[in-house]
C-alpha cells in the first residue's frame, strides 16, 4: 500500500495527540493530589501563588514547581554508574507514554472523498498503533517499565536506592502475574486481544461493559486488574519501593532536578495510562451508555442543542459561584488594591462566556452550521468520545489519590502475601471459570 502525505500527517497528529493527552492530565493530577490531600486532612492546601492575581484554586502552584525543577542544580554523585543512572528516568517516562499508543480514544473519523484531494473516503482510526494483540502490547511494554526503577536503584550505588529497586522489581513481577491472568479472563470473554475491537463490543447497552462480562468473571477480573494497577504504579498502599520511613525516598533518592521530575511525572503518567486501560477493558472506553457513535453522527444537531441547553445553566451557576467568592474571608483581609481581587471577576467572565457560547449553540443555529459541515459530525463524535474517556480516566485517577491519603501502607510481607497467596490463586480460578462460561455460552444465551 502506497504511503501518502495524508497518511504521514495523520500518523504524526495521532502521535502528538497521544502525548498531549497524557501530559496535559499530569499537571492536573499533581494539583488534584495536593488539593485532595489537603481536603482529606482538613487544611487549605496550595492557594497563594498567582499570575496577575489569578490563583485558579492553587493550580498555578504547578507552574513554579516546573520552573524550579528545570532550573534547579542537577547534582550528579561521583559514585553512580553514569550510563545507566542517566537512562533510568528516561525509560520510566518513555514506557508510560509508549503504553498509551494502543488505547483508542474514539471510534473513527471518516475523511470524505474530495477533502485534501482524496479520491475516495478514508477512515482514520483514533489510536496511534492499530495492531493485532494491542492488549498484549500493553502487558509487554508495561513489564519493561520495571527496568527504569531497577536501573535507578542499582546504578545509584546507594543501599537505600538498591533496596527500593529490589522491592519494586519483586513487587511488579508479582502483581504482573495477577494482572496478566485477569486480562486472559477478559480475552476469553471478548474473544479478541485488540483494544479497538474490545471497545466496539462494549458499545450500546451498559451491560456490554467488561465489568459485567461472564457473570462474575468481569467483576473479579476488574478487582484483580485495578489492584495490580495500584501496585504497578507504586501507589499507596503499594508504595514500598519509595517508603520514606524505611528507604528515605527509595530508588530515586540520588536524583534531583529534571531527572527526579521525570520519575515524578512518570508516576502520574502511569496513573493516566492505567486508568485509561482499565476504562477501555471494563467500562466501555470512550463509549457512552446506550449511545453509539452512529447515533451521535446521525443526530449531531440534536446532540449539540442538548449539550447547549444542559451546559449553559451549569456554566452560569459556576459564574454565580465565582462572583459570590468575593465575599469569602480570604478576599476581605486583602488590601483593596491587591491584584488577587481580579480572580472572582476573571472566572465570572470565563464561566459566563462559556454559558453564552452554549446558549449560542442551542439557540442561534450553530448546531445546524456544524451538522452541515462535511467533517462536523465526525468532529463532534470525536470530541464527545474523547471527553468521555477523559472523564473515566479522571475518575480512576481520583480513586488512586483518594486511596493514597486514606489507606495505610502495607508491610512488605503483607504486600507479597497478598500478591502470591491471595490474588494469584483467585486469578487462576477466574480464568478457569471464564473458560467454563465461554464453553457453555452456546447453550445459555444469557451468558453472552
Amino acid at each position: 500500500m502506497e504511503l501518502t502525505w495524508i497518511d504521514v500527517i495523520v500518523t504524526l497528529l495521532r502521535c502528538v495527540f497521544a502525548v498531549v493527552f497524557v501530559m496535559n492530565i499530569v499537571p492536573l493530577l499533581i494539583w488534584a493530589e495536593r488539593k485532595g490531600a489537603a481536603y482529606i486532612q482538613d487544611r487549605p492546601g496550595p492557594n497563594r501563588a498567582h499570575i496577575l492575581g489569578i490563583r485558579a484554586a492553587g493550580l498555578v502552584h504547578t507552574l513554579p514547581d516546573v520552573v524550579k525543577l528545570i532550573t534547579k542544580e542537577d547534582i550528579i554523585p561521583d559514585h553512580v554508574e553514569r550510563r545507566f543512572w542517566f537512562i533510568a528516568p528516561v525509560i520510566a517516562m518513555s514506557i508510560a507514554l509508549m503504553t498509551f499508543a494502543v488505547v483508542p480514544w474514539g471510534d473513527q473519523i471518516l475523511l470524505p472523498a474530495g477533502l485534501f484531494g482524496l479520491e475516495q473516503a478514508k477512515a482514520v482510526n483514533l489510536m496511534v498503533a492499530d495492531i493485532d494483540g494491542g492488549l498484549l502490547y500493553v502487558l509487554a511494554v508495561g513489564s519493561v517499565g520495571v527496568y527504569g526503577i531497577m536501573l535507578a536503584g542499582w546504578a545509584s550505588n546507594n543501599k537505600f536506592s538498591l533496596l527500593g529497586g529490589l522491592r519494586s522489581s519483586a513487587q511488579m513481577v508479582s502483581y504482573e502475574l495477577s494482572m496478566g491472568l485477569a486480562v486472559v479472563a477478559m480475552f476469553l470473554c471478548y474473544g479478541s486481544v485488540q483494544l479497538d475491537e474490545i471497545v466496539i463490543k462494549q458499545s450500546g447497552n451498559i451491560l456490554n461493559w467488561g465489568v459485567f462480562q461472564g457473570g462474575l468473571v468481569g467483576l473479579i477480573a476488574f478487582v484483580l486488574f485495578w489492584t495490580s494497577v495500584f501496585a504497578e504504579t507504586n501507589r499507596t498502599p503499594f508504595d514500598l519501593p519509595e517508603g520514606e520511613a524505611e528507604l528515605v525516598a527509595g530508588y530515586h533518592v540520588e536524583y534531583s532536578s529534571l531527572r527526579f521530575a521525570l520519575f515524578f511525572m512518570a508516576e502520574y503518567a502511569h496513573m493516566v495510562v492505567g486508568s485509561a486501560v482499565t476504562a477501555t477493558l471494563f467500562f466501555g472506553g470512550y463509549n457512552l451508555p446506550f449511545i453509539t457513535g452512529a447515533m451521535i453522527r446521525q443526530n449531531v444537531d440534536l446532540v449539540l442543542i442538548v449539550l447547549g441547553v444542559l451546559g449553559a445553566p451549569a456554566f452560569f451557576l459556576f459564574a454565580a459561584i465565582a462572583w459570590g467568592r468575593r465575599q469569602r474571608a480570604f478576599y476581605k483581609v486583602l488590601k483593596a488594591d491587591d491584584i488577587r481581587h481580579r480572580e472572582p471577576i476573571f472566572f465570572t467572565v470565563v464561566w459566563g462566556a462559556l454559558g453564552l457560547g452554549h446558549l449560542a449553540i442551542a439557540g442561534l443555529g450553530v448546531a445546524k452550521v456544524v451538522s452541515g459541515f462535511a467533517l462536523g459530525p465526525e468532529i463532534v463524535a470525536f470530541l464527545i468520545h474523547t471527553n468521555v474517556l477523559v472523564a473515566k480516566v479522571l475518575i480512576g485517577c481520583w480513586i488512586m489519590i483518594w486511596a493514597r491519603w486514606t489507606l495505610p501502607r502495607f508491610r512488605y510481607d503483607q504486600l507479597m502475601n497478598l500478591g502470591w497467596k491471595m490474588m494469584l490463586p483467585v486469578a487462576v480460578a477466574n480464568v478457569m471459570f471464564a473458560g467454563v462460561m465461554v464453553a457453555l455460552r452456546p447453550y445459555f444465551p444469557w451468558n453472552s
